[in-house]
């Protein structure tokens, strides 16, 4: 069997190595004719672990190749994934012109029957448009099914999770060709859901939203562990023992980003309200993420008195670590919140780079952590890169102006950086160290939080 990626971004690159992995030969096509001549050199577009090797092991056996001929593809390619963006329209909606056009353009010119499988995020109900755009395309009365089959991919392990999903769901009202997609994945085992066209569609847009009130829900509860003097890390870590809950998602910060939770909660929220209703929990969840920078900045800020003409270290640009993609990126909104608090800043990624336009005598960014910190009157961790967990803080402080550490991933022990000299604020975990080592009953110079000890106890 022959399959055709349509959309060679994230999710289509990903999927399509998936399949050559499995042993599926695979056709990728893109209309972006930079992108596609660069996966046609063997070059990845954008970084993510383990998949350029991939695509250099995979084009190398043939297993998976690229074309700018779509016409011939479609014909030749049994299967067809739809991959393209949706990106949020202004109203929060998803934009489904890339979505219409590919299926417009697989009924233009698809000669026999076709899988068309529908791996993009789209609003419930967009399975039945795809059908009728098809329809409508074709030049004769030739068969076809179409099955949605949303993708569950986390930038920066996508390879990972791809091939060890915690499920695959296949949305189709035809048996046939739901067992037909089954087959695609054999070899993978985890639990598979069957269910209706509009069921995946809506389980693709719940779980985002969940887990994003998940982070929502955590980062308001940081703000209330400032004002009563506990520490959100420690709240994390003595609900994550509570199976019900679970360990992952609760840390505080920032708030979220990335292509995937801002878009879909904002599609979530826009479709609820065209049939008449409002998500009250999810709109809080979006109130929350959009004002959690501020919030930060404006806790940080006494610190230093002001930020206006203080030089601040920017450390990260991605939305997360193990990424280059810089899409909602909460880091950005604290560089346009500084900027217009007149700061200078200085900005470190080991991935990402500045966009073009960005630079200017207030924003510049630096390829090494020690030139960015040079001269600093403050460091704001944006990302949560292994970089700055690991880094000698201790040498580094000597490079800064003033030792003022300001941590928007809670990445840090807060304690051990005091110890180091440093000014540590984190989010929700301002605690002062003498009411952390009088409270457990131990002693600041080890190093640990709270959650670590209990976490060690338990």
């Amino acid at each position: 069997m022959n399959i055709l990626i349509m959309g060679l971004g994230y999710v289509g690159v990903t999927t399509g190595l998936v399949f050559a992995e499995l042993g599926w030969n695979v056709v990728g096509y893109d209309p972006n004719r930079e992108r596609l001549d660069r996966l046609m050199e063997g070059s990845l577009p954008f970084h993510e672990p383990e998949l350029a090797d991939k695509l250099v092991q995979h084009g190398a056996n043939g297993r998976i190749r690229f074309t700018d001929d779509l016409a011939a593809a479609i014909a030749e390619c049994d299967t067809i994934f739809i991959c393209v963006g949706t990106p949020a329209l202004a109203d929060g909606s998803a934009d489904l012109q890339y979505i219409r056009q590919a299926s417009e353009m697989i009924g233009r010119n698809m000669q026999q029957y076709k899988l068309i499988v529908i791996k993009s995020t789209v609003p419930v109900g967009t399975n039945e448009k795809v059908a009728e755009w098809v329809k409508q395309a074709r030049k004769a009365d030739i068969p076809f099914d179409v099955v949605s089959n949303p993708e569950f991919l986390r930038e920066g392990s996508a390879w990972y999770d791809a091939l060890h999903p915690d499920r695959i769901v296949i949305g189709s009202h035809h048996h046939q060709a739901a067992n037909k997609v089954r087959h695609l994945y054999r070899g993978i085992s985890c639990p598979l859901v069957v269910c209706s066209p509009r069921t995946a569609e809506m389980i693709k847009y719940a779980s985002n939203a969940f887990l994003a009130a998940k982070i929502s829900y955590m980062n308001e509860l940081a703000r209330l562990c400032d004002r009563v003097g506990v520490s959100i890390n420690d709240i994390a870590a003595g609900m994550g023992f509570d199976v019900r809950i679970g360990q992952r998602f609760l840390q505080a910060g920032i708030g979220y980003g990335g292509s995937c939770f801002p878009k879909d909660v904002q599609a979530l929220l826009h479709q609820a309200e065209q049939h008449g209703m409002k998500l009250s929990i999810l709109e809080q969840v979006d109130r929350v993420n959009r004002t959690q920078v501020k919030y930060a900045i404006d806790m940080w800020e006494p610190v230093l008195s002001t930020f206006a003409n203080k030089a601040v270290a920017i450390l990260g640009l991605a939305f997360k670590k193990d990424t280059d993609d810089q899409r909602e990126s909460p880091a950005l909104k604290i560089i346009e919140e500084l900027l217009n608090r007149g700061a200078y800043l200085r900005v470190h990624d080991p991935m990402a780079r500045l966009q073009e336009g960005m630079w200017s005598a207030r924003l510049a960014q630096f390829d090494a952590l020690e030139d960015a910190l040079r001269g600093a009157d403050a460091a704001i961790i944006a990302t949560d890169w292994p970089e700055y967990a690991d880094a000698d803080w201790g040498r580094l402080r000597d490079v800064m102006r003033a030792p003022v550490l300001f941590d928007g991933k809670n990445m840090l022990n807060g304690m051990h950086m005091q110890t180091l000299g440093f000014i540590y604020r984190g989010v929700g975990t301002n605690v002062k160290m003498d009411d952390l080592s009088t409270a457990d009953g131990g002693s600041a110079e080890r190093g640990q939080s709270m959650g670590e000890r209990m976490s060690r106890k338990v």
